[in-house]
């Protein structure tokens, strides 16, 4: 190639770079809004999985009272209230069983 087709190649040469880079630079746009998109729909199902989450631990909450359990269990399961004369006492003093034994 001599001088003279050179210069006649130069001006296509750098109109295809700035083509080029152009085209480059709206491909990379168009790779920012897709992330975009894309971390918008995850954030939208992780507030949706949070919400839930959250409904689920209050559902659970509700269902685990003290109430509910105890109403439950005199009810399915025949439980009854304790007495205070069934109440049994535990101490260590004044029993056979002494430390050393243990």
């Amino acid at each position: 190639m001599n001088a003279e087709n050179l210069k006649h190649i130069k001006p296509f040469v750098s109109l295809l770079l700035i083509i080029g880079s152009l085209l480059f630079l709206v491909f990379l746009r168009m790779e920012e809004r897709r992330l975009g998109y894309g971390i918008l729909k995850v954030n939208s199902e992780y507030k949706k999985l949070a919400d839930q989450r959250r409904n689920f631990e209050m559902i659970l909450a509700k269902v685990t009272r003290p109430q509910l359990l105890d109403s439950w269990a005199q009810r399915k399961m025949t439980l009854k209230k304790v007495d205070s004369h069934q109440i049994i006492h535990l101490s260590m003093e004044g029993s056979s069983f002494s430390r050393k034994e243990m």
